[in-house]
């Protein structure tokens, strides 16, 4: 223990000594090292004297100490980024590839000292065009749906051309393409916003690619000046391709698969599951066996608004299509009028009639007559419209206070606003073979005849509001047949409640149980 003491008691004067030699030792060093902060002090110190023109930053000095650092750890991130690649989340749109680099137009002085300025022109405001799809209308005819840029189809003159290009027995595609006879129809005209819906569509001057051996169908989209009158840009645009032994032009002149076909506008927002639920049962009782449902999901179709159309999609009645990729190009409502053209033609060979209204509305027709009578009575119009029904989205009776929980939307919302002497919009049906581009309220691009005198036929009440609301819609309680709320008279209409015992017991019989539990 004592031994152990007297070392302790030496050991400061050894570490002591030990440090001193040291700094002593690395004398040298130290004094290169305080000598080249000195100096690198002092010409910072200097460079704040020198004028602006000729200065650099102290940025550029951290930048040129750091060049170094990174480039050798330029090896050792990368292979860090792909280590971590695997476990990381993608973002979600690609970066634009830059523009190549342009010579820069540079002011002249012209004679007589007159500067001329340059423009210098960067990027694009918005594509060309942006293509959904396109469809064969049979042997000799085609439609192609998208979108353009507004600006350009208001104030320049825009053309696009349609060619065949045929496959050849070996594989390849032909050098001589067909020209067609094109002609461009723009449905949503004064709606559009940074792009406009245009429908062009594409008649050859004899059959292509009926005979199966395939072939390519190209739009050529040009600007023809629009937007730079020193360029007349032409895209040319692959719209469809047919493999061989693919055209079957028996389904353009057979008769058709469905009685009725809906084409519903895109669904966005937090849609209520309860109300899609009402509005599918009825509806497909009302159309019957032989009726489709498309819907396109642009945003609303979450979990409990999937279940409920899967019940009917496992039974054949409904198609669900994503078109959320649309948000990324500005039109109107959700690019509406794109969604509502590509069911047009995606499905005008497959339906007799084919019709175009909302989920907040339902169709009706009097208890005396069946849809299928209706619609024979109107088989000499192309197209016909509804009238509208306006409905209450909070006003319900009295008697159902405490159990209103328990009844369908269309079952407890029974007063009318009986305003009359203004416009109201209507809704339409059409044989869409006779169609060429449609609308949301109409088509203005049907032929043959359509008619408006449809009072008393048909009609469809309209719940404005209600399927986008997840609550209990009943926000006041009434007790009276005629009433006046916020200057609109209403009037207690019980029809569609009358109905609400038949749907139910329909919908219980056709998938059972499976959706009783579903919310608001």
């Amino acid at each position: 223990m004592g031994k152990e003491r007297d070392r302790s008691e030496k050991d400061p004067k050894e570490h002591k000594k030990m440090f001193i030699g040291v700094v002593w030792n690395c004398a040298a060093e130290l004094k290169l090292l305080l000598t080249a902060l000195l100096f690198l002090l002092s010409l910072i110190t200097v460079f704040q004297f020198v004028p602006s023109r000729l200065s650099f930053s102290v940025s550029d000095v951290r930048h040129c100490i750091s060049t170094t650092a990174s480039a050798d750890t330029n090896i050792s991130v990368a292979a860090a980024a792909a280590a971590l690649s695997a476990n990381s989340t993608p973002p979600e749109r690609p970066l634009a590839t830059p523009s190549p680099p342009s010579t820069k137009l540079q002011d002249e002085v012209g004679d007589g000292g007159v500067i001329k300025r340059a423009f210098n022109a960067y990027g694009s405001a918005a594509y060309n065009y942006i293509l959904m799809s396109a469809y064969r209308g049979g042997a000799d005819t085609f439609a192609v749906m998208g979108l353009a840029s507004k600006p350009l189809l208001v104030f320049g003159k825009p053309s696009y051309q349609c060619q065949w290009v045929p496959r050849l027995k070996n594989g390849s595609y032909s050098d001589r393409p067909v020209m067609a006879s094109s002609y461009k129809v723009l449905p949503d005209w004064g709606y559009g916003r940074v792009y406009t819906v245009i429908v062009v569509n594409c008649t050859f001057p004899f059959p292509v690619g009926h005979d199966g051996s395939g072939g390519k169908l190209l739009l050529l989209a040009t600007t023809n000046g629009g937007g730079d009158e020193k360029v007349n840009l032409t895209d040319t645009v692959e719209a469809l391709t047919e493999a061989p032994a693919t055209v079957n032009l028996a389904r353009f002149t057979g008769p058709p698969k469905y009685d009725y076909l809906y084409c519903g506008s895109p669904l966005y927002g937090n849609l209520s599951p309860q109300r899609v639920r009402e509005w599918l049962a009825f509806h497909v009782r009302l159309f019957g066996e032989k009726s489709h449902f498309v819907i396109y999901d642009a945003g609303g179709i979450h979990e409990g608004v999937r279940e409920v159309l899967t019940a009917w999609m496992e039974k054949g009645y409904v198609t669900l299509q994503d078109v959320r990729e649309q948000e990324r190009f500005d039109g109107y409502y959700h690019n509406q009028f794109l969604v509502v053209n590509d069911c047009l033609h995606r499905y005008r060979f497959d339906a007799k009639w084919m019709f175009f209204f909302d989920l907040d509305e339902f169709i009706f027709v009097p208890k005396k007559s069946t849809l299928k009578s209706v619609l024979v009575s109107l088989s000499e119009y192309t197209q016909f419209t509804i009238e509208q029904m306006p409905m209450s989205n909070k006003l319900c009776l009295s008697e159902d206070a405490g159990k209103s929980y328990r009844k369908w939307g269309f079952e407890k919302l029974v007063y009318k606003d009986s305003k009359r002497g203004i416009r109201r919009d209507r809704k339409y049906a059409v044989q869409p073979r006779s169609v060429f581009a449609t609308g949301v309220h109409m088509s203005q691009n049907a032929g043959g005849k359509t008619t408006h005198k449809t009072e008393g036929r048909i009609m469809y009440y309209h719940y404005h509001g209600t399927i986008s609301e997840r609550r209990e819609p009943c926000r006041r309680l009434v007790n009276s047949t005629e009433l006046k709320l916020d200057g609109i008279p209403y009037v207690m209409d019980t029809t569609m409640r009358e109905a609400a015992g038949s749907v139910k017991r329909f919908e219980l019989r056709m998938i059972g149980s499976r959706l009783q539990r579903t919310r608001q």
